[in-house]
């Protein structure tokens, strides 16, 4: 029994399975169900909806995540714990967070919602996840809210030792190494419902460099289109180099 179908005579089962999910997911179960039970509904559905959670949530994963690196990383700079914190709490990866511990199963959808393929999007299953942390935080406090973000997201947190690098911030600094112009940005397409958009979005660097990619969001399909450019450049300029200018015509991996 999942909850992306409507709570209809075998309601108590639904919310049973509910219960016993998220005893699970945060190590105690749930004193308010009705609040958990808004964290996982989305608007499609009609009612009370995810959002007000969301907002809460997003803030309670910024700050302990915030702690946590800093005490984590204590040699890093400013500009380093920035590009780690914006890795982490970035909305695709809220959502991979979401489908590891199982949320996608318990999203409460209106029909076309579910049949547009909103159980599996990043932009819904990111909102869920910060939505079930303002619901957990609300319960459980602070503390308990920091911990189980320190649990769901350990391994991504450990995975790199270097700060990752933003590839729109790394297609900049290949452009000034290189002495071109900044790249430019544009969204050539939107389609797709409300709920689940898609964008296509265009990087340009002068008037012969030219990439583009889709994503959920207008930031997404952005980034996504770096990666392109930025892989087209290692496969123009392998190893070519400027003189004095380090290592400027090379893009690194």
């Amino acid at each position: 029994m999942v909850l992306r179908r409507s709570l209809g005579p075998d309601r108590g089962d639904v919310l049973s399975d509910l219960a016993q999910w998220l005893t699970g997911v945060f190590g105690r179960p749930p004193q308010d169900l009705a609040r958990f039970t808004r964290a996982l509904t989305h608007s499609s559905h009609g009612g009370d909806d995810y959002e007000r959670l969301e907002f809460l949530g997003d803030r309670v994963l910024g700050l302990s995540m915030a702690e946590w690196l800093y005490e984590l990383f204590p040699e890093d700079p400013e500009g380093n714990l920035s590009k780690r914190f914006n890795a982490l709490v970035a909305g695709p990866v809220c959502a991979e967070v979401a489908r590891g511990l199982g949320a996608r199963e318990h999203l409460i959808l209106g029909r076309q919602a579910r049949d547009d393929g909103a159980d599996d999007s990043d932009n819904v299953l990111g909102d869920v996840m910060e939505s079930l942390l303002g619901a957990f935080y609300l319960e459980a406090g602070l503390d308990e809210a920091r911990a189980f973000v320190r649990r769901a997201w350990a391994d991504r947190v450990h995975r790199n030792d270097k700060a990752p690098q933003h590839p729109k911030s790394q297609l900049q600094e290949w452009a000034a190494a290189n002495n071109r112009a900044q790249p430019e940005y544009s969204v050539t397409d939107r389609s797709g419902p409300q709920h689940a958009p898609r964008f296509t979005v265009s990087v340009r660097i002068g008037k012969q460099l030219e990439a583009s990619a889709s994503g959920a969001s207008k930031q997404e399909a952005e980034t996504e289109a770096a990666k392109a450019m930025l892989e087209r450049l290692r496969e123009e300029f392998p190893a070519k180099r400027k003189k004095g200018r380090g290592d400027g015509g090379r893009v690194s991996a």
